[in-house]
């Protein structure tokens, strides 16, 4: 696309300002009407509308006032009579970004156009820092740094700017909710209302009035009437955490609703529209739940037109000792208590464990690490014992044990020089030649991700 692009009824003045501009090293595009231009604009337009005003059809008044609907930050600059400056100063109150009277000197339009350019560019690189601030503080509640959460993370990125609906499924304990609320953060919704509602949670007998809400009088207490999730996500989005524990009626009632985008409230006789972006999970395969009759195939349909899979932790060893310090870290600040230190074999007895409850057994465990009174040297055991298996369990041997320890220290070191070999050479005191023989065997890139 143009970086200019230049709107008049009269063909001497496109031509010989596009003449000009050309030969000032900017590329244009000329239109005889103000409607042809509209289509080229978007909020990604990087270039300036320059623009007669009293035109045939579509006036440059009207094309200003279309183009600051479709992107106020969009420059336009309109070309005038002589006579018109009060007209001109009031479009500037309206959103114009200068005008130039006519008859024009060639100098004049390329310094206000060169002007213009420079502000759109800088406009649109605001944009996009603002738009990577929000990507990195949404997925900075995903901890993690390892190939897996990688993969994970640019999903996520591909998925949030969609509008389409998205089902996240994983074991219990991995932070499909943490997930689903980074979809939401990165999302055009995001500044609209997130509802969560785990189906598993609540009585099948308040199932339809928790998501479709109710009137005053449709059933015992129901002193007054009162909005569902559905209703209460108003152009935002609504995650339905344990979507294959919501009963088969409600389910069905549920696909109507997404396919017609209104809602009956319970008690009521009228319809009400609804908006909103659906976001669910389970813990379970879809084709699992499907086959166990837990799940409608109908609904499936609708609730998966994206799917994120997300992980267990045993998948992504090398973020326990990340997620580990995390954890550990926001508790201590909570409950005002020092965070010390693991002992040395404290990283292989984690590293060793094998979370059955995944980041929430995690996160349970290093809460626990800050709060207990046990000297560092057994309290790190005595919890994972406590968690339903030992710090270093019959099925791991230890030379595993030990394979497992010493890739993690390796990785970290690799991870704090940030790939510079001499200084991790010098923190772990061995020679390069052990090093690379390590890095290979350990799957290790200088990264410290695993290659």
């Amino acid at each position: 696309m143009a970086e200019v692009l230049i709107v008049d009824d009269e063909k001497s003045v496109r031509e010989s300002t596009r003449q000009w501009l050309k030969l000032s090293g900017l590329s244009v595009e000329t239109f005889a009407h103000a409607r042809e231009v509209l289509r080229y604009l978007d909020e990604d337009f990087s270039g300036v509308v320059v623009s007669d005003v009293k035109m045939p059809g579509m006036d440059g008044l009207e094309l200003l006032k279309a183009v600051m609907e479709l992107d106020s930050e969009i420059p336009v600059v309109l070309f005038t009579g002589h006579g018109d400056i009060q007209m001109a100063v009031s479009a500037i109150r309206d959103g114009a970004y200068d005008f130039v009277e006519k008859p024009f000197e060639p100098e004049r339009v390329l310094e206000t156009v060169k002007r213009a350019l420079e502000k759109r560019h800088l406009v649109l690189e605001n944009r996009q820092l603002r738009r990577e601030m929000s990507n990195a503080e949404g997925l900075s509640r995903l901890v993690g740094k390892s190939r897996v959460m990688h993969e994970l993370k640019k999903e996520i990125i591909n998925i949030a700017e969609t509008p389409a609906n998205v089902l996240i499924h994983g074991p219990t304990g991995t932070g499909k909710e943490v997930v689903a609320r980074a979809v939401h953060s990165m999302s055009p919704r995001s500044e609209k209302p997130f509802m969560a509602l785990n189906c598993a949670a609540i009585p099948v007998s308040m199932a339809e009035s928790e998501l479709f809400g109710h009137t005053s009088g449709a059933f015992t207490n129901a002193r007054g009437s009162r909005e569902g999730k559905l209703e209460a996500a108003k152009g935002g989005t609504l995650f339905l955490d344990e979507v294959n524990s919501m009963p088969l009626d409600i389910q069905g009632k549920l696909l109507r609703a997404l396919e017609y985008k209104e809602i009956t409230p319970l008690g009521s006789n009228s319809s009400k529209a609804v908006e909103f972006r659906l976001l669910s999970a389970m813990n379970e395969s879809p084709e699992a739940a499907v086959r166990g009759g837990r799940l409608r195939e109908d609904l499936l349909f609708r609730i998966n037109t994206m799917e994120i899979y997300v992980p267990p932790l045993k998948d992504r060893l090398d973020d326990i000792p990340l997620l580990f310090s995390f954890f550990m870290e926001r508790a201590a600040e909570t409950w005002e208590k020092k965070a010390d230190p693991l002992v040395p074999e404290g990283l292989a007895q984690l590293m060793a464990h094998d979370w059955p409850g995944n980041v929430r057994e995690l996160k349970s465990i290093a809460e626990r690490y800050v709060l207990s009174a046990l000297p560092p040297n057994e309290r790190l055991g005595r919890l994972l014992d406590g968690a339903g298996g030992s710090g270093f369990p019959a099925a791991v041997p230890l030379k595993e044990q030990v394979n497992l320890f010493e890739r993690s220290l390796i990785r970290q070191a690799l991870l704090r020089n940030k790939g510079n070999i001499s200084k991790v050479l010098e923190e772990l005191g061995i020679p390069r030649r052990t090093l690379n023989e390590k890095m290979a065997r350990f799957d290790l890139g200088k990264d410290g991700q695993s290659r």
